[in-house]
């Protein structure tokens, strides 16, 4: 019975599939509008993030789309499908929970922040509208 619950699910997870990322490319937003200037120090502030993540994960396609809106180019690694990825989050940050964001300080430090609206409640608090107000 077991087995038959597993290969169920698996099947489930191979039809909808498409549909999660067909959905995605559908209803990503457009990205914020910024100088050039502007947008070359949030590319150099985002060198030092990476999402790790699952291609059909719906919280990662959360976090993605807010990404996408704020128009911010981080570095996605897929722990699913790639390896080195997979143990890089389950040594770095503790364990293999997508969607997660390693944020490495300017001091060495590196902070690994999971749950979708934690990492999108920080990106938009560090590359909002209010925090470009604010850097000027």
């Amino acid at each position: 019975m077991r087995i038959l619950i597993r290969y169920f699910f698996r099947g489930l997870r191979l039809v909808l599939a498409p549909v999660v990322l067909i959905a995605e490319k559908l209803s990503t937003p457009q990205s914020v509008e910024r100088s050039a200037e502007e947008q070359a120090e949030v590319d150099d502030a985002c060198k030092n993030l990476a999402l790790y993540q699952f291609r059909t994960c719906p919280f990662c396609v959360k976090v993605r789309k807010e990404i996408a809106r704020l128009g911010l180019s981080i570095e996605v690694r897929d722990a699913q499908l790639h390896p080195e990825h997979r143990q890089a989050l389950a040594e770095g940050g503790g364990r293999v929970k997508v969607p997660c964001l390693r944020i490495a300080h300017d001091d060495g430090g590196v902070e690994w922040l999971y749950e979708s609206d934690a990492i999108n409640a920080w990106l938009h608090k560090r590359f909002g509208a209010q925090a470009q107000e604010n850097a000027q």
